[in-house]
């Protein structure tokens, strides 16, 4: 079983492809420091939606967190409330 405070990241080939994607012109390169960067703020991100998840889950007397709970916070999450 793997540890509790175990580190949970992005594989830093997958944030690049996942950026690369959205770029206009093939010339286009990215930096190792800007997938690190983009790697902690999706971890962030995520770690954020898990946070505010459960905590509508929990105002809502729930023992679990479902889908439902997630696109309640959602719009908060993207709107930059």
């Amino acid at each position: 079983m793997a540890e509790k405070d175990a580190e949970i990241g992005f594989k830093k080939d997958t944030v690049s492809k996942l950026l690369s994607g959205f770029f206009k012109e093939d010339k286009t390169r990215l930096g190792g420091d800007a997938v690190l960067l983009m790697a902690e703020m999706l971890r962030v991100f995520v770690q954020e939606a898990a946070v505010r998840s459960q905590k509508q889950a929990e105002s809502e007397d729930c023992d679990q967190v479902d889908i439902e709970h997630f696109e309640k916070i959602l719009p908060q999450l993207v709107s930059g409330s």
